[in-house]
């Protein structure tokens, strides 16, 4: 049996006179015939409510893995849904599950390469399913290589392996479909009562109507100059009037209402809107500029845009927000700009009445404002530095 003594000889010296004078004080108080007793542990599993429209998912970001839920009126973490180094992380509809488009190896970085959708359920983030798919892209930041259909039952998964496809996944089966290969096109849409559309690199919309026993394509005349004045993969789509908003590299709006054959709107300058000259492609040509990796967020109960401004030249579009953009998109106005203390590089915001902006930076701050007095109610340090998702009403 271990004295004192013994256990005192392999502490270090600052531990040592804590370690005697906490033996010495429990050794003269207990009266001999005392029996300490401990109390059996119990293990238990916490659960958290359903998402909710004030709760954000910032996923770690570069080199981390996991994407923490936190909550935006207390500022305070929730948990955090499992997600692996390059994945893709949605949420249900019903709000029942989390869903992950991902890849691992048997091995770490190496050995047999395996492609799923990963199931959890929302309550105790307990892995539920695994789905396998053949491939998926390995590329991080981007929102829209893993979309839910409308009414969350079936899961488009982008891949590019070598030629772009896209695997459609069954999420009440929980079962891979097929895949669908298509040739020059990317981030995709969700098309309800249809399937789904996509961005193409000639410029147009391509639609997979997938109602046969064959998917058919079709495709828009091509709106946008891919090569000169390119659409941020990043865009926002509002479930509620089926309609996606898109922007280009130098400003430019256009909607895109979905359906067979989705109807694309005529483009309005962003920089007109808030009155002052559009931005251009020529170099060296200073103005306000769309930039960042999330740049875009939309309120859908308003319909107002959100979106990360900076000063700086065409091809700047890696560079981080010093404001936020709030643009009146049925209107065609900027109806205020907000200055941001620290440049930004994602934002998001909830979708009630009263909502909150959720932002980011490269360093990893997360930061909540209040969506109408823009005043900042909370900083959380090492939030993570990824995409930010939010919950969208039922």
């Amino acid at each position: 049996m271990k004295t004192v003594a013994t256990i005192c000889r392999s502490l270090p010296v600052r531990a040592l006179a804590l370690a005697l004078t906490l033996a010495g004080s429990s050794l003269s108080a207990a009266p001999a015939d005392t029996v300490a007793s401990v109390e059996p542990e119990e293990a238990n599993v916490a659960t958290i409510p359903p998402p909710a429209l004030n709760w954000f998912y910032v996923d770690g970001g570069w080199g981390t893995t996991g994407t923490s839920i936190f909550d935006g009126e207390t500022g305070k973490m929730r948990g955090m849904v499992d997600t692996s180094h390059l994945s893709d992380m949605a949420i249900d509809p019903a709000g029942k599950y989390y869903y992950v488009a991902e890849s691992i190896w048997s091995k770490g970085g190496r050995g047999t390469r395996q492609d799923m959708v990963s199931v959890y359920d929302s309550a105790e983030l307990k892995l539920q399913a695994e789905i396998a798919i053949p491939e998926r892209i390995l590329i991080g930041g981007r929102k829209q290589t893993f979309v839910l259909s409308d009414d969350g039952k079936i899961a488009f998964v982008y891949n590019l392996s070598p030629a772009s496809s896209v695997n459609v996944v069954d999420l009440v089966k929980r079962k891979f479909v097929r895949n669908i290969e298509l040739p020059g096109c990317a981030s995709l849409i969700p098309n309800p009562g249809v399937g789904f559309s996509a961005l193409c690199s000639d410029g147009s919309l391509a639609t997979v109507a997938l109602g046969g026993a064959k998917p058919q394509i079709t495709r828009t005349a091509p709106f946008f100059a891919a090569t000169d004045n390119p659409i941020f993969d990043n865009f926002v789509y509002d479930k509620s009037k089926r309609e996606a908003i898109f922007l280009t590299y130098t400003g430019d709006i256009y909607t895109a209402k979905m359906g067979a054959t989705p109807v694309i709107s005529k483009p309005f300058s962003l920089q007109a809107a808030a009155g002052i000259r559009p931005g251009e492609t020529k170099p060296l040509d200073l103005n306000w500029y769309p930039g960042g990796g999330q740049m875009t967020a939309l309120h859908r109960p308003t319909g107002h845009l959100y979106v990360l401004m900076h000063m700086g030249e065409y091809w700047s579009h890696k560079a981080e927000g010093t404001e936020i953009w709030k643009v009146d998109v049925a209107a065609q106005k900027v109806v205020k700009r907000i200055p941001l203390k620290d440049p930004m590089v994602n934002v998001a915001i909830s979708q009630e009445e009263k909502p909150l902006l959720f932002l980011n930076n490269r360093k990893g701050d997360g930061i909540i404002l209040d969506g109408t007095t823009f005043e900042e109610k909370h900083k959380i340090e090492n939030a993570g530095s990824g995409l930010i998702t939010v919950a969208e009403p039922g």
